[in-house]
Order: structure tokens, then sequence, then C-alpha cells
């Protein structure tokens, strides 16, 4: 269980990175690995506790990143 966790972390992070380096997201590197990896956490604990997901934890981590880039809204932010 804990090295699923890590590997979440990381490939969020990977996801978070890559989608600001890019232009998928205008938010700030940082921004948008912190934003990448609370998505993945929730879809790790939603996917413990209640077993819904994708078929593997690496798959899981991918799309709850790119859905949380996509659900939080950063447009209304100040240039």
């Amino acid at each position: 269980m804990f090295p699923v966790m890590i590997g979440t972390i990381v490939i969020a992070g990977v996801v978070g990175y890559l989608s600001e380096r890019t232009g998928f997201t205008r938010n700030g590197v940082l921004q948008s690995i912190i934003i990448c990896i609370g998505g993945a956490f929730l879809a790790y604990f939603v996917r413990l506790m209640f077993g819904i997901g994708f078929g593997s934890p690496g798959l899981n981590a991918i799309a709850s990143s790119i859905g949380a880039l996509i659900i939080v809204p950063t447009h209304w932010r100040r240039r």
C-alpha cells in the first residue's frame, strides 16, 4: 500500500510538471504539481475506501491529475 502511494505522488508530480511545461496550464510549476498531487491523493483514497477507479493505480494517478488540473478554476486570476 505504501509503495502505491509513493508512486501515485511521483506520477502526479510528473504530470503536473509536464502539463506546465507543455503549455496545457498556466498556473506555475509548483501550483500545478500541488493541484495534481491533491487530485491524485483524492483518487487514491476513494479507491481505498470504495474501490472506484480504473484498473491500475498508475492510470488512476494520471487520470485524476489531469482531471484536477481541468476542474480547478484558475482563469479568474490576475495576470
